[in-house]
């Protein structure tokens, strides 16, 4: 631990650090006379609007500004923040039942009047605009660290070492650089046990987690900017875009004049169908008339669903335009997307998120930490769905029967889904019947089948009967004559 700080006041390289605005703005990239930051960084001019990449800039400028992505990030903290932590147990390297001990009151209760679904609603919403989430158990209770002030302390730089490991986090406060304020967590759990998620892996770093809303920071800044189109053209009396042309008497220094004021008044979105005034000589044509001819509303939806792809939110689930129309209402596609969405994002980051917070607790042996779903009311069948699944689990577990496997292990093997539980009784009889040791049963003793129990439930042959021995009379003496 004395490395590590005398490593961290020396500047060292280890700490793994996350690129800054300016970081971004050393590679930009033009296009149509516009330059973007590499990785969606501010625009270097102000011709359009950028969102930073790091997490102040993702919480101003996407979830507090963005219709579509708080909607988005909203949906999915509403079905993860409803999961429960329970230890599965692990027997023979399956899982089997779940079950709790007092150790999950931690996570059941991380800080005072916080619950469990305080704790994941935390949890997913830095994974979503960090790409991390990092917890600290402080006795009792967990303190969850801001991610924009956390760095990953590396033993070696990736870039010298092959064996580069995690030492530990250092939070910042604030981001200060007062190194008296800097809390060291070391892995080993000497200052709090620490637990880092990160569900997507940053390919330019070794431990650090990416935020889903890197790829698609162009598709948020267009449709914040087609918002901003919507708005001006009912703000500005829904004035069409127009073609000037001019006589022939119009020189070409006039012609420039006018270029140059019609670019200052009317160019940009800030100034979108805008009023246009003009002198003699100009002829005026429309070019564009309505938003409708613009196709404006499939524009805007084909940008909102690659937003939610991004996610990994069905535009059914999440309520948006293009999932409101058509076939996708139908109650088969509503359900496959939901189910999509349950298998296909929420399970996958619960794994993940118990697999981090197995750091936290005290997990007993041969179980795991695991989640608790089966309470979510988003997730439940419909009572006819779950109606039809009991009576098709029902008519297997009467086939098993009759094909002479145990009650127990048929009812145990459909509940979780595992054949391999399944013990056959070494009876193939319909009836079931045990085979009689003292042949048929004699005339006047009751018969009848006789039912299946199991071998700890049959009863014990009773004891011989001790043989009574009865003394011999005593001989009488003869008679006298």
């Amino acid at each position: 631990m004395a490395k590590i700080w005398s490593s961290l006041f020396r500047g060292a390289p280890e700490a793994e650090q996350r690129l800054t605005i300016d970081d971004w703005m050393e590679n930009v990239l033009h296009y149509q006379n516009n330059a973007y930051a590499i990785g969606g960084g501010p625009p270097v001019n102000g011709t359009s609007e950028g969102v930073p990449s790091d997490f102040l800039g993702y919480v101003q400028s996407a979830y507090k500004s963005s219709g579509i992505v708080f909607a988005c990030m909203l949906a999915r903290m509403l079905v993860f923040s409803e999961a429960r932590f329970q230890f599965q147990q692990m027997r023979q390297g399956r899982p089997a039942d779940l079950f709790g001990t007092k150790d999950l009151a931690v996570l059941e209760k991380p800080w005072p009047s916080g619950q469990t679904g305080d704790l994941l609603a935390r949890a997913i919403q830095h994974a979503d605009l960090a790409g991390n989430h990092y917890a600290v158990r402080s006795g009792s209770r967990i303190r969850w660290l801001r991610p924009d002030w956390t760095e990953i302390i590396l033993t070696k730089p990736p870039e010298e070492a092959v064996e580069c490991d995690v030492a530990g986090y250092l939070y910042k406060p604030g981001g200060t650089q007062d190194r008296d304020r800097w809390k060291l967590y070391p892995v080993d759990g000497s200052q709090g046990r620490i637990a880092h998620w990160a569900p997507i892996p940053d390919p330019e770093a070794m431990y650090r987690g990416m935020s889903p809303l890197t790829p698609i920071i162009r598709e948020i800044a267009s449709d914040k900017a087609a918002t901003r189109h919507k708005g001006k053209f009912f703000e500005n009396a829904a004035t069409p875009a127009i073609a000037v042309s001019f006589k022939e008497t119009v020189t070409q220094e006039q012609f420039n004049e006018f270029m140059a004021a019609m670019d200052a008044s009317h160019a940009g979105v800030e100034n979108a169908y805008s009023t246009l005034y003009l002198g003699g000589g100009a002829d005026v044509k429309p070019l564009t008339y309505d938003l409708r001819q613009l196709d404006f509303r499939n524009t805007q939806g084909a940008g909102e669903t690659r937003i939610a792809a991004a996610l990994r939110v069905h535009p059914v689930v999440v309520g948006l335009s293009e999932g409101m129309q058509g076939s996708s209402l139908n109650a088969g596609n509503f359900k496959a997307a939901k189910d999509g969405f349950a298998d296909g994002c929420m399970r996958p980051l619960w794994r993940s998120l118990c697999a981090a917070y197995e750091n936290l607790v005290r997990v007993p042996e041969d179980a795991r930490l695991w989640y608790d779903d089966r309470d979510i009311g988003f997730l439940k069948d419909d009572v006819a769905q779950l109606a039809e699944i009991q009576t098709m689990e029902a008519t297997t577990i009467t086939k098993l029967i009759q094909d002479g496997y145990t009650p127990e292990s048929i009812i145990e093997a459909v509940r979780k889904q595992d054949w391999t539980l399944l013990k056959h009784t070494g009876l193939y009889s319909v009836q079931l019947q045990p085979p009689l040791p003292n042949g048929p049963e004699g005339e006047g003793q009751v018969g009848g089948p006789r039912p299946y129990r199991p071998q700890s439930q049959q009863p014990k042959p009773a004891a011989p009967a001790a043989k009574k021995t009865t003394a011999p009379a005593p001989k009488k003496p003869p008679a006298k004559p």
